[in-house]
This record gives C-alpha cells, structure tokens and sequence, in this order.
C-alpha cells in the first residue's frame, strides 16, 4: 500500500466529492481529560491540577464529519474542540518515551457536552454521552511530522471563533497523559483518547453562549483538518 502511494497508483477521487466516515465509528472506550489547558483552568478560576482528571464518553456517541449532532431538548449544550489520540497497538503501564509506538494517528473530536446533566449529576458521564455528542474526524493524521504537542487549535460557531489556542498550552502532553492512562487501564487499539480543550467554551462566557439548533460547529486543527457539523433539534 505504501509502494502504491509514492507511485500515485491508486485510484484518486477528490476530497470534494468524497464522504467522510468517522475514523473509528465504534471506539472500544474514549477516555477524556478534563482541565488540561492552562488557558481553561483559568476561565474557570480552578487550580492547576496534580495529575490527570479523567472521565468517559460512550462509544455510541461518535458521528461522522458533516453528520448534525442533536441537541436534546431542555438540555444546555456546548462546545469543546479537542485533538484526539487514537490508539493503535495495546498498552499497559508503558512510559513517556513509549507512547509514540502505541499510537496509531490523530484526529479532531468536538467534545459535545450537556452541562444541564453534567452539573445536576456532579459528575461527567451522562451529559457528555448523548447519541451524537462526539463529532470526529475528518481524517486520521500519522507520522513524525506532526507535533501533538505543539498544534494550533480552533472552534467557530456559524463562522464566529469561539476558541482559539495551540496544544502548548496542555497541562499533561501526550505523552504523559497516554502514559498515565496505562498505568490505570489497558488501552485497546481503536481506544481515543480526547486531550481536553482551551478555554473559549459557551458555558464560562459572559454571558453565557451556549449553542442552539441551526448553528454549525467548525473544530479546526492545524495538520489535520477542519470537522464540521450542524446542531439540529431532537
């Protein structure tokens, strides 16, 4: 397959005509860090944490580029642009410096959250598992060019920037964060792992700018890609 690619041999059709799939559609588990960029603790006046802060998604939630993601009636619903880790080969306690072999590529996931349940609950689950509520895509990204550690990423809402920074900004890089995920849990291929998001997001604006059914998510990050959805009505 390689050997087809640098001699131009396959069949090529363009991006334009082309319909994006969610790079893994049924993720084994997605693991999530909360509060990893410096720029969000601020927003949120929260200290910086000691160690990762985790908490899951379900794999039912993931939709493909350009599929609208549903907004569930009653519900606040958010935005939160992330870069995610898709894993390729099995991991179990590993170290930093092992992390890059364990990893099959990167991809963009919009971090839908429900804050209305997120908040009532306490706790993160059911507010950010509503079916659709993890965008992805629209491609997988490999290779030793690309710094995930050291990428500009943005979100915009019906063309408007909502947020705006670059992965320099992480309080666990990828590395650490992967390595500490290992240490708790045996990471499958075909897990994402979602790295947090910047600040920016509707529920800490002043005042609050949460997203309503019409509107459209753009989740842009450098090397990758832009992922793009439509809020509609349940």
């Amino acid at each position: 397959m390689e050997r087809a690619v640098e001699h131009e041999s396959l069949t090529a059709i363009d991006a334009d005509e082309a319909s994006f799939l969610a790079p893994v559609p049924r993720p084994p588990k997605i693991v999530c860090a909360g509060l990893n960029y410096r720029d969000h603790a601020e927003e949120q006046d929260e200290e910086i944490p000691d160690e990762p802060l985790l908490f899951a998604k379900a794999p039912t939630t993931v939709t493909n580029p350009n599929d609208p993601f549903v907004h569930p009636e009653g519900e606040q619903v958010d935005y939160e642009v992330e870069l995610a880790v898709v894993v390729g080969r099995m991991a179990k306690d590993i170290d930093e410096d092992e992390v890059l072999e364990h990893v099959a590529g990167y991809t963009v996931l919009n971090d839908v959250s429900g804050r209305d349940a997120q908040f009532s609950d306490g706790q993160f689950f059911r507010g950010k598992s509503y079916d659709t509520f993890s965008p992805m895509g629209p491609t997988l990204t490999t290779g030793g060019d690309f710094d995930p550690n050291a990428v500009d990423v943005a979100l915009r809402v019906d063309g408007e920037t909502k947020q705006s920074s670059n992965t320099d900004q992480f309080i666990f890089n990828v590395h650490e964060l992967v390595s500490y995920i290992s240490a708790n849990m045996t990471l499958q291929p075909g897990d994402v792992i979602s790295t947090g998001t910047p600040g920016g997001v509707g529920i800490f604006r002043y005042p609050v700018d949460l997203l309503e059914p019409g509107q459209t998510c753009e989740a842009e990050i450098a090397g990758i890609g832009t992922l793009t959805n439509h809020v509609v009505a349940e």
